[in-house]
Order: C-alpha cells, then structure tokens, then sequence
C-alpha cells in the first residue's frame, strides 16, 4: 500500500492507484472527516483523472457521504472552494509529474491540508479498509457518479480582487501553463486585470500535462519571453499550486526570489505581519542575507507547503514557502497558489513601476546543490555516527558561509543531501564528501532521483 508522502499519496495511475485503493482512500476520508457536508472532488488535465475521481466517489457513497465533483481545475481553487463552503476535499493530481503518474490529496474541511494527526488517522482507516471488496466504478453494482457543477467563477473573482482594486495594464506576460489545470483559468485571470497575455503549452489532452513544459522545464518559455519582449513570464506545474517566473532577460526568478520581492514590499508597505516569513530549509542562504538588512526574520520548516502553513499559523505570518515555487500569501489562501502569486507579482511590478531583474537583484543566490542518494537500506541517519561526523566537519568547515542538510526520504531508501557554499567548487567539494560518506555507511544502490 501507498504510504502519504509531503502532499498525500502519489505513485503511477495504473500500478500503484488502483481501483480497491482509491475506493478505500475514498471509504477512509468520509471515515475521517465525517458525512455531515460533501465532499468537493477536482483533479487536473492526466487522462487517469475520471477513473480516479469515480473510484473516490464510490468510496465516499459507500459510507453515506455526498460528492460535488469540481471538474478540472488548480488545486488552490478546490482549496479556496472547500475553504467558501466549509467542505472537505480531495484533488486529483500528481503535481509535476509525467502523465502517468497521478495522486490524492487531501483537505480538511475548509480547505486545509492535514496536520500529522489527521493523516495518520485517515492511514489508519485505509490500512483497515483497502482489502475489502466494493463495487468498483465501472461495475454496474453501484449507480453512484458524482454531480458535475460550475466551480470556477468563484475563484476567479477572488482572483481578480486579490490585488484590491488595481489593474496591471500595459504589462504583457507569457503564460506557460504545463498543459495543466491553469490551462484555461491562468490566462483568464491575467487578463481580466488587463495584462497583455500569450498563453503556451496550454491545450491539454491527457497525455501532454508538464511535457517539456510548466514550471520544472521552463526553457520554452524563457524563449518565447524573450523572442516576444514580454515584461516576464510565469511557468505553472500541473495543478498550479506553485510558480517559476522568467524575468525580461529570460533568467529564472524561483520561489525564494519571488519570496524577498514579496517580503520586501509588505515590509515596505507596513503588512508584514510579526515582521518575518517562514520557509523551508531547502530555502537558499541568499534569501536569508537579502532580508536580514531590511530587519525580517526568517523561520524554518521541514519539507512540504503544508509545514510551512502550520508555522506561519503559530507565528501568526502573513508569507511563506518554497524555492519550488509553492508560494502563501496566507490572507489570501490556505495553500500555495501559482496564479495568485503570479498576479501579486505584477501587481508589485506595476506599483514600483520596475522590471522583474530589478525586483530579482535584492537576492543573490549562494551556489547550492542537491542530490539524492538510492541507498541499500532503510536509512536511519541516528545509526551511523561517521556520517554525522563527516556532517559535522563539513559544516564546520563552511562555517556560516555555507550550510548543509542531510535527511533520509520518509517514503523510499534516499537520503536527500542539500550543500551551500560561497563557491560552487566549494559545494561540489562538500557533496562529493557526504556522498561517500553516505555510501559507505548505508550501501549504495544506484543514483536516487
């Protein structure tokens, strides 16, 4: 059986998500989450989505609960529609990855994504549930289809009002929407607030969503920007929770760039809430030297948007994220939202009146490398003392001109190690070191991905 990963589970469509699965998946969250409201299901443009929304919806039947099926659409937008209606929900997407690939994740009622507890409640109910027969989808036991309703006129009018009554006209955007769920709401929104828009890779068929494409290969569009004379350009992955952008000059602006911009212009404008935003430790070390002379703090997180809401809500922050591009303006969503982030970007160009280079330049990035370890065994970092030697020595070493974290993947045999150093050699030096390190005292097996 699957285990939940970061963002729910996700493996490939066929192999891994199959019918007696999805449907317990589905027999689990109304266990969870109760039967008292629907349960809102949305997925993006993979070919697996209907089987996959189907499965779920005979689960959830099958222990009373009612479905309103979404349709295809970004997972922020089922995530503000659940958060409107006071509804649990579930998205049907595996984010970035190849179209055979696809995944569920979950959220509470409200809209939001589940604390530790709750997800291990709802893999409770799953492991005590997945083996028993039910009806799949396609048997004609069961009549229960979920009801298809217009979803998305809400969430582009929460959108368009998003930058309180302010219009971005004049600046022309090239949109690279992975063939994904922003595919038709991405352009839509830009437009309504009179951005000049070209819109690529945005003609799903099933079978093409992040194909050479969207936010983690978005050399298409640092072509077309250029080629076109756009003032930026915006790279979306499949469900559009998250964001690259590409300045004027075709250069890639991550999220962590996004962040300082971000950061720097509610700091400007007295909206920085407790004066400091919450990241990931996968965050570059530039990001934390661009804000500490403008005085803003920075808190860490492990991996995963969802640990990045829960310190933003005890710290009470208004901003947070990932160098992936998963951005929160948490005022405005309960989860990363590439389009929303897209729009505050122009908004924040337009208001200064300068390019995206400009806005980019207040961070510098710190050379940083990154590189998963296949390993023979199941990693357990506690049980291998040279390892933490060779850790600490190479910290040392970099003193606070640099930084590692070595962690071990919670769902395979890696262990994901993350150098920064004040040169690249210097952080190809490090990562050779723990690499062999890492081998040594787990086996190597192959290189991780």
């Amino acid at each position: 059986m699957l285990r939940f990963g970061t963002d729910g589970i996700r493996g490939d469509a066929d192999a891994d998500l199959t019918s007696d699965l999805v449907v317990a998946l589905g027999r689990a969250a109304a266990a969870v989450f109760g039967i008292e409201r629907p349960f809102i299901v949305g997925r993006d443009t993979r070919r697996s989505g209907p089987r996959l929304r189907d499965d779920l919806a005979v689960g959830l039947h099958a222990e009373g609960a009612v479905v309103r099926d979404a349709g295809v659409l970004p997972t922020p937008a089922l995530a503000f529609l659940a958060s409107a209606a006071q509804c649990p929900a579930l998205m049907i997407s595996a984010s970035h990855n190849p179209w055979t690939d696809n995944g569920i994740k979950l959220f509470a009622t409200g809209g939001r994504k589940l604390d530790d507890a709750t997800e291990r409640r709802v893999e409770d109910e799953l492991r005590a549930r997945w083996q028993e027969v039910l009806p799949t989808a396609g048997d004609s036991a069961t009549g229960h289809q979920p009801t298809a309703h217009e979803e998305t006129a809400p969430y582009l009018e929460h959108l368009v009002g998003a930058i309180g009554g302010r219009r971005v006209d004049g600046l022309r955007v090239v949109l690279d929407c992975a063939n994904g769920a922003a595919s038709e709401l991405g352009p839509a929104a830009f437009r309504a607030l009179g951005a000049d828009v070209d819109a690529m890779h945005a003609a799903p068929d099933g079978t093409n969503i992040n194909t050479a494409c969207g936010s983690t290969d978005p050399s298409d569009l640092q072509a077309a920007v250029v080629a076109s004379g756009a003032d930026l350009g915006l790279a979306f992955d499949g469900d559009a929770d998250r964001v690259v952008a590409v300045d004027e000059h075709g250069v890639i602006v991550d999220g962590d760039q996004i962040m300082v911009i971000a950061a720097l212009d509610l700091r400007e404008r007295g909206l920085l809430r407790n004066n400091a935003i919450a990241v990931t430790v996968y965050s570059n070390l530039g990001l934390h030297h661009a804000l500490q002379p403008a005085g803003i703090g920075v808190v860490e997180t492990t991996v995963g948007d969802r640990r990045v809401m829960a310190a933003m809500e005890r710290h009470d922050l208004v901003l947070g994220g990932e160098q992936s591009g998963h951005v929160i303006f948490r005022d405005l969503a309960t989860t990363g939202d590439g389009i929303l982030t897209g729009l505050l970007l122009l908004d924040r160009m337009k208001r200064a009146g300068r390019s995206l280079s400009d806005l980019a330049a207040a961070m510098t990035r710190v050379p940083q490398l990154l590189e998963s370890v296949r390993v023979g065994s199941a990693p357990d970092l506690a049980s291998a003392p040279a390892l933490s030697a060779e850790i600490a020595a190479v910290e040392a070493e970099l003193g606070g001109r640099g930084r590692v974290f070595v962690r071990a993947s919670g769902t395979e045999p890696l262990i994901r190690i993350m150098v920064e150093a004040p040169t690249l050699e210097r952080a190809q030096a490090a990562l050779a070191r723990l690499r062999r390190a890492t081998e040594q005292a787990f086996g190597a097996a192959g290189p991780g991905r």
